[in-house]
């Protein structure tokens, strides 16, 4: 599975665009941002940026003064973050056993590897490791793709065919995406199930933020529309208004959660 992973994001997927290229991913990052800013002590702090990606996140730490070390699962990625402007120290390594010393970072961002991990123990391993390595009162800020993510998206872009329908039945119960129907191996939380996996790694005090609010899947169906900047921007200010409100939560493409090392 890993080794699919890795062939996805190298030979079928660009990460790197991947954030400006549609409204739900305009959203996730204005948030991701956002909350970014709110919960990070600030520069410099020393930052470990686990499931880094390409390092979008990265730079912008970088740029305004963090300390920022990527790891990621991709040696592609690894590359582009060593590449980029600013360049930022990067290496491939696995989130569920970091090479770092204990209260080694200032904070720690987890906001790409549990997607990609079937497993309760390796969700809650990667989890573990990330709080092990954040210096004692540190954040650690892990991200989940919704359980609902892919039939709301599916659905607001006229995509969601019998096959897809059936798929997001078995979601329902399963959390497992089928890469046959899309994306690679991944796994969609509920949001008691990231609040369970946090505290199962040692992590409190975790709030719980969708990051796209309630009305992405509006602002993906007007994309193309007349409508699509007001829509766009009628969602941003719900997602901000609506961030915790637990009724709500899964209805995001994505569930960010902010937790403190104790």
């Amino acid at each position: 599975m890993t080794e699919a992973i890795i062939t996805y994001y190298t030979d079928h997927y660009d990460e790197d665009a991947r954030l400006d290229r549609r409204p739900q991913a305009r959203l996730e990052r204005t948030r991701t941002l956002e909350l970014l800013a709110a919960h990070l002590p600030p520069p410099p702090a020393t930052v470990l940026d686990v499931g880094g990606g390409t390092g979008f996140y990265a730079r912008v730490l970088t740029t305004a003064g963090y300390a920022v070390r990527v790891l990621d699962l991709v040696p592609a990625h690894v590359e582009q973050v060593r590449a980029g402007t600013p360049a930022v120290p990067a290496e491939v390594g696995d989130a569920r056993a970091l090479r770092f010393r204990d209260a080694s970072y200032d904070a720690t961002l987890l906001l790409g590897p549990l997607y990609h991990l079937h497993d309760r123990a390796d969700r809650v391993a990667a989890l573990r490791e990330a709080a092990r390595v954040t210096r004692p009162g540190g954040p650690v800020l892990a991200a989940a793709i919704s359980r609902f993510a892919a039939p709301l998206d599916l659905g607001a872009t006229s995509r969601l065919d019998a096959r897809a329908l059936t798929e997001a039945e078995s979601l329902l119960t399963d959390g497992r995406n089928d890469p046959a129907v899309g994306f690679t191996h991944a796994y969609f939380h509920r949001p008691e199930e990231l609040r369970a996996e946090c505290e199962a790694a040692g992590l409190t005090g975790a709030v719980l933020h969708g990051l796209e609010g309630p009305l992405w899947t509006a602002a993906e169906a007007a994309a193309a529309g007349p409508n699509a900047e007001p829509v766009y921007t009628a969602a941003l200010d719900l997602a901000r208004l609506f961030s915790t409100e637990p009724s709500l939560t899964a209805a995001s493409g994505h569930i960010l959660a902010a937790t403190i090392r104790p």
